[in-house]
């Protein structure tokens, strides 16, 4: 029999344990339904065409898997640091640190993106107001929600995702009904001529749907953010498999059936890289108010994603100096249990990105997307690798028949999900527009990896400190 081999142990946090099983199912719907599916979407369909439905199929199936794979660690060892703090202990202590500090980098340029988006939506009302300035007011207010407690942030992220979750099956629901029963189009049914017309489902050729799973990765962005909650989930065993569980069916639904509705209602040619087609589905429909209410259904998607992205990352660097990979003043909670600096720090860094909004409104949302999917696929990347580790020493040390909820097909549903990592990766470094962003991120990973061997360097040097303080008698004894 193979010799058992130890694993480190996972953080102790000091966090309470107060999100309820609808919450933790919100806040997974909440990450399916990003910024990217309201504000992104019609520049994947350009990209691709008709094709993008099979684009966001095959890639509801790689990211299934990178949650199955991040579910079955939350099970076992249920931390706030998630991946961060998995690949910390499973890949190398370099992997978790740059997971971390990607957090940041990540934070800047989703919440530039996602207040871009918003300062946008509000401009269909009010034209005038400063991008900046309905960014700064969104900002304060999610902070005010999570610096109060994490039931409070569960609650609003439950009715935010509530209300994005309507306003998709109201949009398919109507969708299907101009389509088969000609609903706003004088009673003509639409039928499925736009999805096959104006140069058939593959018009963009082989290339232009390959190209277009780079937005439909930043459009998934955001569904490991599930795993954060598991440090603060009440019954982590139960609630987890289920919402992970749901993560495919979810995406389908809301992705590939929505996605499915806008391209038989529109001609694909006709959907702009401006705005949300969103909109121009209730606009066609003819309800007077509807584009009104669909544009404040956009607004409180785009709250939730700033809602969870300040609790996400609070949490993340919270964990993050728990590892002594950051700060240790940001591995402190007050007294509600709530590691208020850490959110500190994240609304320093959200008023970043506010800064960057009144610097370069019209550049912030491309430029920031495709920083954004770098750091999505070192996180998706991350976890499907530390899965594989962390199975293989379940497997070495005998204890893979204790796991309570198993990753299906391992190991080669873990290959796909990489596979499907490295496509982005190159969709990435082909797209002119975005391969800036690989060059950047280089950048970036030599400035962490100086950190990095700072950090080293200061953890070596503390514990010799330890060592050498050790009276002469007391090592005797």
């Amino acid at each position: 029999m193979s010799k058992s081999i130890e694993v480190q142990t996972y953080e102790r946090e000091d966090l309470k344990r107060d999100l309820k099983n609808r919450h933790i199912q919100m806040i997974a719907i909440g990450g399916a339904i990003g910024t990217g599916l309201f504000y992104g979407s019609s520049w994947a369909i350009r990209t691709a065409g008709p094709a993008i439905l099979l684009v966001f199929l095959l890639a509801a199936i790689a990211i299934y898997f990178v949650m199955r794979a991040l579910g079955e660690m939350a099970v076992e060892e249920p931390v706030s640091g998630s991946y961060v703090s998995y690949s910390n202990r499973y890949i190398h202590r370099f992997a978790g640190f740059l997971n971390g500090w990607n957090a940041f980098i990540f934070l800047l340029a989703t919440s530039a993106a996602d207040l871009n988006a918003l300062g946008n939506y509000v401009h269909f009302w009010f034209p005038h107001i400063p991008i900046w300035v309905t960014a700064g007011t969104a900002v304060s207010l999610m902070f005010v929600v999570n610096i109060i407690g994490v039931k409070i942030y569960g609650e609003a992220e439950f009715w935010f995702s509530l209300v994005k979750v309507i306003a998709i099956v109201a949009m398919i629901i109507f969708g299907v009904g101009m389509i088969v029963f000609g609903i706003g189009n004088n009673g003509v049914p639409i039928g499925y001529h736009n999805l096959v017309g104006h140069g058939g489902f593959f018009a963009k050729g082989a290339s232009g749907t390959f190209l277009a799973v780079v937005m439909v990765a930043f459009s998934f962005g955001g569904v490991e953010n599930l795993g954060l909650a598991a440090g603060e989930a009440k019954d982590v065993k139960t609630t987890m498999p289920k919402a992970v569980n749901a993560t495919f069916w979810r995406l389908l639904i809301f992705y590939v059936g929505a996605i499915a509705v806008l391209l038989m209602v529109f001609p694909w040619t006709s959907l702009t890289t401006k705005g949300s087609p969103f909109v121009e589905v209730f606009t066609k429909i003819g309800i007077p108010a509807a584009a009104s209410i669909m544009n404040l259904v956009v607004i409180m998607a785009v709250l939730s994603a700033v809602n969870a992205s300040v609790f996400t990352n609070s949490r993340t660097f919270y964990n993050l100096s728990l590892q002594k990979n950051a700060p240790a003043f940001l591995g402190v909670t007050n007294s509600r249990k709530v590691p208020h600096r850490a959110i500190l720090m994240v609304f320093a860094a959200m008023f970043a990105g506010v800064l960057l909004n009144y610097i370069m409104p019209e550049q912030a949302f491309e430029l920031f997307s495709s920083v954004t999917v770098f750091a999505l696929v070192c996180a998706w990347g991350s976890i499907v690798i530390s899965h594989l580790r962390f199975r293989k020493l379940k497997i070495q040390n005998g204890e893979e028949d204790q796991i309570a909820y198993r990753m299906p097909f391992y190991p080669y549903s873990n290959y796909i999900a990489l596979a499907f990592v490295v496509a982005v990766l190159v969709g990435i470094a082909i797209l002119p527009d975005m391969r800036m962003s690989l060059v950047v991120s280089a950048v970036w990973v030599l400035v962490v990896y100086a950190a990095y061997r700072f950090y080293v360097r200061k953890d070596t040097s503390q514990a010799r400190d330890e060592v050498d303080a050790v009276k002469p008698e007391d090592q005797l004894a």
